[in-house]
């Protein structure tokens, strides 16, 4: 029996059709006539996209601003609540993504940790790049690899999380969350080195690009960054290197984005706006 994919609440999107090619009666959440958005961040931030957006992480990031508040998984739907999930085939993925494509050539495969599902998605990936010839990012953070789902993406945009992202007494006791599962491991999983050598190494082998997207909303962690992570690795390039600011609003962002613009050019480094929230605000399914 084949294996099915979680998909988070909006799952594929944005889209107009379903899986058979009738129109949806309701307009995507971009608010747009037409299917895609751009992918708002990183190397391709601007490139047209549809997204498949997996359900259920192995981390549970909390960040605090530096105002003092914190900031919760921007997708917490993905990650902290999976309640509102579905679960479907490959298959029937493929044939929403093909019914949405318009001009569209580039999906990205995000979550959660879509790597928690590697062998349904492995099989998906197979079937949008070799039946449907599309450009795969997968989002990822960092802490698995696999490689048959490997060689099926072309852009792995990687967002290992620094220590501002652990979520101790204090954030749980602010949102009232309870020390439990994930929560409990996050410290403990949301560095792996190892995994992250595999992915440079499996880039450079096979001429892949990935990036190393980092979340920051602090000084601090410009040492962090290369003390806990930089320092060892080996191959890396600056360019892989992207400071993305902490923030799921404009008001948070503008929090962070002097500090983190200022800290990418210094070290030479790519600066990644979030131009999804400029667009769209914090809405999800965009």
């Amino acid at each position: 029996m084949a294996q099915l994919l979680s998909l988070a609440n909006e799952g594929v999107f944005p889209i107009t059709r379903d899986a058979e090619g009738q129109l949806l009666p309701h307009l995507p959440a971009t608010g747009m006539p037409h299917p895609g958005t751009v992918q708002g961040e990183g190397k391709l931030a601007g490139v047209p996209s549809l997204f498949v957006r997996l359900a259920s992480c192995n981390l549970r990031c909390i960040w605090q601003l530096p105002d003092g508040s914190y900031s919760r998984c921007d997708t917490p739907y993905a990650s902290f609540d999976t309640r509102e999930i579905l679960s479907v085939g490959p298959q029937h993925v493929k044939q929403l993504v093909a019914h949405n494509l318009g001009q569209v050539r580039h999906v990205v495969l995000t979550g959660g940790e879509p790597l928690l599902q590697k062998g349904a998605l492995s099989e998906l990936a197979r079937m949008l790049k070799e039946e449907l010839g599309l450009h795969l990012t997968m989002e990822t953070n960092g802490t698995a690899y696999y490689e048959p789902l490997a060689k099926h993406i072309d852009l792995f945009s990687i967002s290992p999380k620094l220590d501002n992202s652990t979520p101790n007494s204090a954030k749980l006791a602010a949102l009232g969350l309870q020390t439990s599962g994930p929560l409990s491991f996050h410290g403990q999983r949301r560095r792996n080195i190892e995994v992250l050598q595999n992915y440079i190494d499996f880039c450079r082998a096979t001429n892949k690009d990935l990036q190393l997207k980092f979340v920051v909303a602090r000084a601090s962690e410009e040492e962090e960054i290369k003390r806990d992570f930089l320092d060892q690795l080996r191959h890396w390039q600056a360019s892989d290197v992207m400071l993305m600011p902490l923030g799921a609003s404009m008001e948070e962002l503008q929090q962070t984005t002097p500090l983190v613009l200022d800290m990418a050019i210094r070290n030479g480094w790519r600066f990644t706006p979030r131009v999804h929230i400029e667009l769209f605000g914090s809405k999800p399914g965009v």
